[in-house]
């Protein structure tokens, strides 16, 4: 074997070993790239599921101060009620004696 074929044949072992080592590196770069996609798919995941608990609680709160709304025009109208019906009552009594 001639010295120049000892350099082509260190350099295309060399050369082996850099794609080697390249191609072990892009694996785990894809690894590392499908378990951050797969994370993110389950933050997403969970996110989308407070929202929606959210969303359900906002209108449950919803509902409910509508309840309180309408229960306290109902006790306003029956306070006015009652003032007018005891204004009634004080004015026919004064004016009946």
């Amino acid at each position: 074997m001639t010295e120049q074929e000892k350099i082509n044949a260190e350099t295309q072992r060399q050369l082996a070993m850099q794609d080697a080592k390249f191609n072990t590196f892009m694996q785990e770069m894809r690894d590392r790239d499908n378990q951050r996609a797969a994370e993110i798919r389950e933050l997403r995941q969970k996110q989308e599921a407070d929202i929606k608990e959210i969303r359900t609680s906002l209108d449950g709160i919803s509902k409910h101060v509508q309840n309180v709304t309408v229960a306290a025009m109902v006790g306003v109208g029956t306070s006015i009620i009652a003032v007018v019906v005891l204004v009634g009552t004080t004015i026919y009594a004064l004016l009946s004696h």
